[in-house]
């Protein structure tokens, strides 16, 4: 049976990497694949450089199918299949 959940219920999980526990921070927006209509990856905001002040890292996208576990608190992925998130607008 598949588990249903709302975006809502991801967004205040961490994202950790299954392989060696890298943690790469909560869950900020979703990829959206609108021709199939399906979830197509995971993001996580960019870490801050210098308390914000140098700007910070580019966004981290873990692609749907590596997303292998979606616990109480976390997020399992595969973080080898991570890649720059896609621009806004």
């Amino acid at each position: 049976m598949d588990m249903v959940c709302r975006i809502s219920d991801l967004q205040y999980k961490e994202i950790v990497d299954i392989a060696d526990g890298t943690r790469y921070g909560f869950l900020s927006d979703v990829e959206l694949d609108g021709e199939r209509g399906t979830v197509a990856a995971l993001v996580v905001s960019g870490r801050r450089r210098l308390l914000g002040l140098l700007g910070r890292e580019p966004d981290v996208a873990f692609p749907w199918g590596s997303v292998k576990r979606i616990g109480a608190d976390l997020i399992l992925v595969d973080g080898g299949s991570r890649r720059p998130a896609a621009r806004r607008g």
